[in-house]
């Protein structure tokens, strides 16, 4: 048997990427899956490229009953809700003080309020009958800052920091939250960004990595932070007990500068006009 088989879960930020990604491991893994987001052609053709065992929705998470309404049709239609993954977000990328007032609002809410929404929505659910699973799809970058993303790593920063006050707050009730925080990932986020040859290495990774992390999460069942890949884990964790300046020096001495502040605009523009248009990634 499959080691998540007759699991029911919901994914926001599913027509593409990582949650793409997510939705068929997840399937491979023996789940069925709910896909939301708010390009409902693109998640509805997602779901039909799965298989019979993903179906797609119209979901914006900003808006609460637009997200009360996927969680309603994702139990009536699986027979049940026992996991959501949040993973909606939009990543912008460039100084904060050019950045408009309008980016950096609709990324606190998507990224932030989006997943507050989500969680206190499937967490009331799930506490009356005293199990479920959420994941929170974080970033590295919710851990470790970065110049020229100053919105998107406060999003992530309170990601983390949510989940792991929740990890404390539920102890005990049956009901878990994880924190997935990968490192920049091969999808259209990171269009027109790329990292010196030794951070490739271990910075980059595919979204079927972040994938493989939120079903090996889902079977453990346990509450927690993991760092995809683990040694950017090390890496954070280890810059907590250093000074700053220390952590700042090696920083730009390893060029993770350079991903976020040395982009190609050309490459980059299309998923820039999409955050501008106010669309999920």
């Amino acid at each position: 048997m499959s080691v998540l088989q007759g699991r029911r879960v919901a994914i926001t930020g599913g027509a593409q990427g990582i949650g793409r990604s997510i939705g068929q491991a997840l399937i491979a893994a023996g789940a069925r899956v709910a896909l939301g987001d708010v390009q409902e052609d693109v998640v509805k053709q997602t779901a039909a490229e799965l298989g019979d065992a993903a179906t797609g929705y119209h979901l914006d998470v900003t808006d609460p009953a637009s997200f009360e309404k996927f969680l309603d049709q994702t139990t009536e239609d699986l027979g049940g809700f026992d996991v959501l993954v949040n993973n909606a977000g939009i990543m912008p990328i460039g100084p904060f003080l050019e950045e408009s007032a309008a980016v950096t609002r609709r990324t606190v809410e998507i990224d932030v309020l989006g997943v507050l929404t989500g969680t206190r929505l499937a967490g009331t659910r799930f506490a009356k009958r005293g199990s479920g699973h959420i994941v929170n799809i974080a970033s590295v970058m919710g851990t470790l800052a970065s110049p020229n993303a100053a919105t998107y790593c406060a999003s992530k920063y309170a990601v983390v920091g949510f989940s792991e006050a929740l990890r404390q707050e539920w102890r005990g009730s049956g009901v878990k939250v994880s924190a997935i925080c990968p490192g920049f990932v091969r999808t259209e986020l990171i269009a027109g960004m790329s990292a010196p040859g030794p951070l490739e290495r271990f910075l980059v990774v595919n979204p079927e990595d972040v994938a493989a992390a939120v079903v090996a999460e889902l079977a453990k069942g346990a509450s927690r932070t993991v760092f995809v890949p683990k040694l950017v884990g090390l890496v954070s964790r280890g810059t907590t007990i250093l000074p700053a300046p220390i952590v700042d020096a090696a920083f730009r001495l390893s060029g993770g500068n350079k991903v976020t502040s040395e982009l190609d605009r050309d490459k980059r523009a299309a998923y820039q006009a999409r955050i501008e248009n106010q669309e999920e990634a």
